[in-house]
This record gives structure tokens, sequence and C-alpha cells, in this order.
């Protein structure tokens, strides 16, 4: 079982940056690739933005893209969404997800909400003014 710890969220004003991350477990962590997802009241849960494991290969959504950056440490277990000028189509629970590496490729895990092995807890990102 991976366990994916998530931290950061919160509320801020339209235009404003928050950062999230996610530890997990580093024991499984080099067999799976993570990414983050997200889900507005009323709306189907959208991938934001996943990142390969193995080369650091990354892919964002359109309604992203230029505005999130998704990281990782290795050495602290650690993937990060830097989100700037956030808009509040932006908000929503944010979650971070793992998905197996020879499962699909980082393109189809960040479209397909289906294919995620495991779920963070959500954090809550709100954006108003």
């Amino acid at each position: 079982q991976l366990q994916l710890v998530q931290s950061g969220g919160g509320l801020v004003q339209p235009g404003g940056s928050l950062r999230l991350s996610c530890t997990h477990s580093a024991a499984t962590l080099d067999y799976y690739n993570i990414g983050w997802f997200r889900q507005a009241p009323g709306k189907e849960r959208e991938g934001v933005s996943c990142i390969k494991r193995s080369d650091g290969t990354t892919y964002y959504a359109d309604s992203v893209q230029g505005r999130f950056t998704i990281s990782r440490d290795h050495a602290k277990s650690t993937v990060f969404l830097q989100m700037n000028n956030l808009q509040p189509d932006d908000a929503g629970v944010y979650y971070c997800a793992a998905m197996s590496l020879s499962k699909a490729t980082i393109q189809r895990m960040c479209t397909n909400h289906n294919i995620i092995d495991f779920w963070g807890e959500g954090t809550l990102v709100t954006v108003s003014s």
C-alpha cells in the first residue's frame, strides 16, 4: 500500500500562488509515476499535471500550462506542484496520485483518473478575492 501525504493549499486571491506537496513512502516510490488531479464541486476529477519517475518527463493540462510547475525531490520522496497566477477556475480539491510505471504513459495517466492506483487525501484550494 502506497501512502501519499499531502500538504499545502488554502485560500489565495486571484493572481496569487500556492505550492502543494505530496510525500510518499520511499520504499515503493521507484515503481510509480506521480501526478496531481483536481475536482471542483459538481465536476469530474481532472488531471492537472503528471511527472514520469524515470526521467522527469512532465505533462500539463492545457488549462494550467505556463502557470503550474510539477517537480520532484527524490531525496525527500516528495513531488511538488507550484501554482502561479491562480484563477477562480483553479479552485477545488487537489489530489496527489500514483500510477504504477508500466500501466500507461504520463499523458494517459493525466487524462484518465480511472487508472490511478493510489490517491492522497486531497487538499482544498480556494481562489477568491
